[in-house]
Formats: C-alpha cells, sequence, structure tokens
C-alpha cells in the first residue's frame, strides 16, 4: 500500500530572491521543482503538494496598487486565490509532464483550497508574513512612510513588507482531496497558505485579509489526511543551530523534544525556519516522521539519507 506524505515547498522555489518576477523565470523554477516531485512518486508515494505564494501575492499587491485608480483593487484574500490559479497551474502543467517522462500512469490537479481562521487571531494585530520582493533598507523606510506598509528584514536577503498571518484551524474540502488521492491523483493543495476564510454568525464562510503561513497549511493538511510523512521542502540541507556563527552545526536526526528546546532557545527566524520546525514538531507529535530539506534531495530524505529528521522516537 503507498504511503501518503504531504510536500510543502516554499515561494522561492518558484521565486528566487532578486530574481526578475517574470512568468518564465518562474515556470522553469518550477520545472525543475516539479522533476524533483516526480522522483518522488516514482518511490510509490501518494502527494499532496502544497505551495508558498510569498513573493508572487506580493506583485499581485503591488499591481492592484499600481493600477487603483484605473482597476478597482482586490482584497488579499482574492489575491490570495489568483495566486493558487496561476502557481497551480505552473505545477499541474510541470508535474504533467515530469509525470509522462518517466511514464507514470499519476495524474495531477489543483484544488482551490480555502482554510478556516479565527478572525480574533493576534496576528491580526501584528503583521509577521513577508510577502513581495525584496528592498533595501533605505527603499523600505520610503515605503512605510509613502504606503504605511510594514516592513521588516527577512533573514539577511533584504527588506520585505510584512502581512497578518493568522493560524490555521480547519481545512475545507479535506474528504475530496482523500477522494482525489485514492484516485491515483497527486493533488496540488492549500496553496499559498490557502485562503483564510471564517463562518460569520449565520454560518457562512468569507473571506479574510491575510496569508496564512503555508507550512502551517501543510502541517494541518497532513494531520486532516493522515499523512504518514509532512515534509518541508527549503534552500538549505539541514535545519542548523548556531546559524551563521562559527559553532554553526547541522542537525540530521532530532527528537520532537529537542527541536522544541531548540526552538524556545530562539535558535530559529521567527520569519523562515521557527514556523518550519513548529510546524514539524506539531504533526510529529502525531508519532509519525517531519523531514526538512532541501528541495534537490527530496527523494534522499524520504530515505532518511538527507535532511532534518524529526519524530518522537529519535
Amino acid at each position: 500500500m503507498a504511503k501518503r506524505v504531504v510536500i510543502a515547498v516554499g515561494g522561492n522555489a518558484i521565486l528566487q530572491p532578486h530574481q526578475a518576477p517574470t512568468f518564465e523565470a518562474q515556470l522553469r523554477n518550477v520545472q525543475v521543482t516539479a522533476a524533483q516531485i516526480a522522483k518522488v512518486e516514482a518511490m510509490d508515494y501518494e502527494i499532496v503538494l502544497t505551495h508558498g505564494n510569498g513573493p508572487q501575492v506580493g506583485n499581485v499587491l503591488q499591481q492592484n496598487d499600481i493600477a487603483k485608480d484605473v482597476v478597482p483593487p482586490f482584497p488579499l484574500d482574492a489575491c490570495n486565490s489568483e495566486t493558487q490559479g496561476s502557481i497551480g497551474y505552473m505545477l499541474e502543467q510541470s508535474l504533467k509532464n515530469a509525470l509522462n517522462r518517466q511514464k507514470s500512469s499519476a495524474n495531477v490537479v489543483t484544488f482551490l483550497t480555502q482554510v478556516e481562521v479565527d478572525p480574533a487571531d493576534p496576528a491580526f494585530k501584528k503583521p509577521t508574513k513577508p510577502v513581495g520582493v525584496f528592498y533595501s533598507e533605505e527603499e523600505a523606510k520610503k515605503l512605510q512612510v509613502d504606503k504605511g506598509w510594514d516592513m521588516v528584514e527577512d533573514a539577511g536577503r533584504g527588506w520585505r513588507r510584512v502581512v497578518p498571518s493568522p493560524s490555521p484551524l480547519r481545512i475545507h474540502g479535506v474528504d475530496a482531496i482523500v477522494h482525489l488521492l485514492e484516485q491515483n491523483m497527486m493533488v496540488v493543495a492549500g496553496g499559498g497558505g490557502g485562503i483564510p476564510v471564517y463562518q460569520n454568525s449565520q454560518g457562512e464562510i468569507e473571506g479574510l485579509e491575510a496569508v496564512i503561513d503555508k507550512d502551517r497549511t501543510g502541517c494541518k493538511l497532513a494531520q486532516q489526511v493522515d499523512a504518514d510523512v509532512f515534509m518541508i521542502l527549503t534552500d538549505v540541507s539541514n535545519v542548523c543551530v548556531n546559524y551563521g556563527t562559527p559553532d554553526q552545526k547541522a542537525l540530521k536526526s532530532i527528537s520532537v523534544d529537542e527541536a522544541q528546546q531548540y526552538l524556545d532557545e530562539g535558535q530559529f527566524a521567527a520569519g523562515s525556519m521557527g514556523p518550519k520546525v513548529e510546524s514539524a514538531i506539531a504533526f510529529a507529535k502525531s508519532g509519525k516522521t517531519a523531514i526538512i530539506c532541501a528541495l534537490d534531495e527530496a527523494d534522499l530524505a524520504l530515505r532518511g539519507k538527507a535532511g532534518t529528521q524529526i519524530s518522537v522516537y529519535n
């Protein structure tokens, strides 16, 4: 029986920092990503693929701002849905081509995903989620004054806009996702962390302006589809402690308790590795395995030969 894995791919696997945000550049990056995911499918895994959208949704917001006098801007939740469609298109096409090249019978479908959040989540009062392109410090300060944006320095790579990032409570449509997996479908779901929604006093669903962290949504998705493994693909081979210092140490295989201790010590940046480790811990507490690794080592990591493995047993 095939094992089930939820794979979370960062927005930077779609658009690299300081790379021109053209469709062609993003499609080339996605094609590389798809080739790696296809290797996992060849290992007899059912795959749910979720992805970030930080650079992309930031660009949509910028387009809205520039064109606001001509075309009415859309709210952030609608911008999230736009990126689910555009990135989903690139992923679905590239994955189908990669699977065809290896003679796989699996198909691919993109699932528009709404994710329930709490409208009273404190995150709405304290934006933390980086979106959009990188700016210099001088540019960031000017944007703070001119546009009223919240700006933060992002892991030494430059300055970015930040927006609210509430915690996901429930993924809508999970029964349909599971049904698709059982029909030999690879499912792209929860893109950009999902479209943030809540139930109003009449029990109806409404959108909220925010961007949910894709790793937290990936964890919730992995729990709800009963995945065997939750894998977070990033641009580094391992989780490290004392990052960027002479004492930097790569972590190979650690327990949930060890990971939590490092997290409590503040070893991982809130805007980058922190949510990844937090999400991995939340999933691994169930007795299953969470993996954080580089994109090009996904298949090796599933064999236990790469990445950082987190479980209650290590």
